[in-house]
């Protein structure tokens, strides 16, 4: 993985507004009295909730809530790469190229965002709307290719259809998410080439008292069937 630093250019401060606030004690409060540390994740992702991505000073804040040196939230902030380390655009997309997608097209993916957006991977457009980024993996293997805006999945893509959903977006509207080609969420693409029979024959329940007095009897006769043998 490459190395990940913090941006040149740093915010002089940071601090949580009224609502992020709050809703960091929630998480804080919900570890032990010192393992508050525990919490490190969910507040770094509070804080690029809030600003778009996580600066030092967002960094520092995050650690004297938690009571940690610093060094270990920077630690923590530049080893996940869901933290972005340096301002992206208002909407931020995240094309997965990892080798599940490559397979299935992610390169006409990335096509589809650098014509439709005029910026590469890694750029963001001139007017600060739009930043285009590249990860490994998005974990949705199963519907790749696939990209991510926000806590959406757009999944199933091919070069039209991530088009579509970039216009949709430039628009200011948010398209449905999940699967671009028609299925219904993870289920197979076509029709279904197994358990294809209707399931109209159900077995019949198994007796088990008669199960058990079947062989009872069939052990006491074998029984009286050696002992008549040894009279004989």
């Amino acid at each position: 993985m490459s190395v990940r630093r913090l941006a040149e250019k740093q915010p002089d401060s940071f601090a949580f507004g009224s609502e992020y606030a709050e809703r960091a004690k929630k998480i804080i409060a919900k570890y032990p009295a010192g393992r508050q540390a525990s919490a490190v994740i969910p507040l770094l992702d509070l804080a690029q909730r809030q600003e778009g991505w996580v600066s030092q000073p967002a960094i520092e804040c995050v650690a004297e809530m938690l009571e940690m040196p610093s060094i270990r939230v920077l630690e923590v902030a530049t080893f996940y790469t869901m933290f972005n380390l340096h301002p992206v655009g208002k909407t931020h997309i995240q094309v997965c190229t990892s080798l599940s997608c490559t397979l299935r097209g992610a390169n006409d993916v990335v096509k589809a965002c650098k014509e439709k957006l005029g910026v590469g991977l890694g750029q963001t457009t001139a007017d600060g709307a739009f930043t285009v980024s590249e990860v490994e993996c998005a974990g949705a293997c199963v519907n790749a290719p696939v990209f991510a805006v926000g806590d959406d999945y757009y999944e199933d893509l091919d070069y039209d259809s991530a088009g579509k959903v970039i216009d949709a977006l430039k628009r200011g509207e948010k398209p449905p998410m999940g699967s671009q080609s028609g299925r219904d969420g993870a289920a197979p693409a076509g029709e279904p080439t197994s358990l294809t029979a209707d399931p109209t024959h159900v077995p019949p329940m198994q007796d088990l008292a008669a199960a058990k007095a079947a062989f009872e009897k069939a052990k006491a006769e074998a029984e009286a069937a050696k002992a008549a043998g040894g009279k004989g």
